[in-house]
């Protein structure tokens, strides 16, 4: 099994790499990067270039480890026995089967995703050691131990709002994707729009970097930011002359709301424009 990118996913070769490394270790890749720069996506399309199912597990500051595992609903079987109902007499009736549980039995290979763990407490990682090392664990109510029948390939993204434990860092593969260069960027743009106008490309990427570059700019636009952008820009049949004249670090871009997603980074445009009109006064 190897990874070699696919046709609705430009991979760097950097990337391809450390996902063909995490597949031969048989370890977890742990993908970190800014938002929007394609890590949920990264699981999706390598399922699709290996031909193998996606099972996802969306994380969030609730989430505890054993739901990925198997929950028992120990009152649905209270309620159950006081209505007498024959299927208390086999707990299995009442474990709740989580994503590693489902991985673990899949009977082909599976890509699993546990997407944004840095948003869970910060035991949570910890607490899946010895499941992801050994893909193995107990359940007590049955007495029996659930292995993978078929090691799942395990995809975790980080947004780094926490940082990760280092007993759980060591048992990662770890990719940090880089922000794309201009090209890289270029081939991403024609990837979700292949007939568009180079102009445009061109004049609208030179806005684009220009506004992550504006100093003091709390939420830097990301990738899918700018093909947001620019599907508006096409939408509006906006001429590229009008980005030409204009210079981002000055006045506020046309259609803004796809890149600035703030207030605070708004008013800094504001202010910038204002500044600039009044000193060419």
């Amino acid at each position: 099994m190897r990874f070699e990118g696919t046709r609705d996913y430009v991979a760097t070769e950097d990337l391809r790499v450390a996902v063909n490394a995490a597949i031969a270790l048989e370890r977890p890749l742990l993908v970190k990067g800014e938002p929007g720069t394609g890590k949920t996506v990264l699981a999706h399309e390598v399922a699709k270039a290996l031909n193998c199912p996606l099972l996802t597990w969306h994380i969030k500051s609730t989430t505890k480890a054993q739901q990925g595992l198997y929950e028992y609903d120990a009152v649905t079987r209270l309620r159950d026995s006081q209505l007498g109902d024959e299927r208390v007499k086999d707990v299995r009736n009442y474990l709740r089967k989580g994503k590693l549980w489902e991985a673990f039995e899949a009977e082909q290979r599976i890509v699993l995703l546990i997407d944004e763990i840095d948003k869970a407490d910060i035991e949570f990682p910890n607490d899946l050691l010895l499941e992801l090392d050994r893909m193995e664990f107990f359940v007590y109510e049955t007495d029996e131990t659930i292995r993978a029948v078929n090691r799942p390939i395990v995809i975790i993204t980080s947004n780094n709002e926490k940082e990760l434990p280092d007993a759980f860092l060591r048992r990662c593969f770890f990719h940090y994707i880089k922000f794309p260069d201009a090209d890289t960027m270029r081939d991403i743009v024609a990837v979700h729009f292949p007939k568009i106008k180079e102009r445009l490309v061109a004049e609208a990427m030179r806005v684009f970097y220009d506004v992550r570059e504006v100093p003091g700019i709390r939420k830097k636009p990301s990738t899918s930011e700018l093909l947001d952008w620019l599907k508006l820009l096409l939408n509006e049949d906006i001429d590229p002359m009008v980005l030409r004249e204009r210079d981002p670090k000055k006045l506020i871009p046309p259609l803004h709301g796809a890149l600035l997603k703030n207030e605070q980074d708004v008013h800094l445009f504001e202010r910038l424009a204002f500044m600039a009109r009044r000193e060419g006064r």
